[in-house]
């Protein structure tokens, strides 16, 4: 639970970090997204993202974040432009997500201090989101670089909060935490919709589990970096 003396960006940072995984909702058609919502709880999420790419997006980012409370933070994912980042505030989102460098958006996060995890990939692009206040750099696309990509970045910005998205597996998400995330993102990481279909829902609780306990194992002995 979320303490007195605690700022969203400060709980924000903790949840993401102590669960290590940011599980997206992303689809095609609209849905029962508060079912979605809680098959990535169930599995031990405490921040999840919709994209809103989906369809009802900030409908869903609203019902999710009336149901769960603190108990289940929404970020609001592929956000791009400053009125969109508004909306998403004001229908309860918790976090801008983006996939890269917007400055306006990242103005009006800051602005209604909203915790936002700015998209970037090169050094420039982090430092350029480090800069303007973003609580979370999200690494697009992660498997481009590869994990020891992290510790690259981590040599020259070791303060930067690096979570990589896009690529990330159950068999390389350990490397990109021992190399220097402090937990990882994506949708199809996290949903697959081949697997849905057989299994139900519970498919989603299941990965969601099994990336935390990865997580969670990586963490354990962590290298120093260079």
């Amino acid at each position: 639970m979320r303490t007195a003396d605690q700022s969203l960006k400060e709980y924000v940072i903790a949840q993401t970090k102590s669960t290590g995984v940011l599980p997206c909702i992303k689809l095609h058609k609209k849905d029962d997204y508060i079912a979605y919502a809680q098959a990535m709880y169930d599995g031990g999420a405490r921040v999840i993202e919709v994209t809103m790419t989906t369809p009802g997006a900030l409908e869903a980012i609203e019902a999710i974040s009336q149901h769960f409370g603190d108990e289940l933070l929404v970020a609001a994912g592929t956000t791009l432009d400053a009125a969109s980042a508004r909306e998403v505030i004001l229908h309860g989102g918790s976090v801008i997500v983006n996939p890269c460098v917007i400055d306006d958006v990242i103005d009006v996060a800051n602005r209604y201090n909203v915790p936002i995890f700015s998209g970037a990939f090169s050094a420039t692009e982090v430092f350029n989101a480090m800069r303007k206040g973003a609580a979370m750099v999200k690494i697009f696309p992660g498997a481009l670089g590869g994990p020891k990509y992290m510790t690259n970045l981590k040599m020259v910005f070791p303060e930067v909060n690096l979570i990589p998205s896009g690529g990330i597996t159950p068999e390389n998400a350990a490397d990109f935490i021992k190399c220097g995330a402090c937990a990882v993102s994506g949708a199809r990481t996290f949903m697959d919709f081949d697997k849905i279909e057989k299994e139900g829902l519970s498919s989603i609780t299941r990965q969601v589990a099994k990336f935390i306990d990865i997580i969670r194992e990586a963490k354990k002995n962590l290298p120093i970096i260079p």
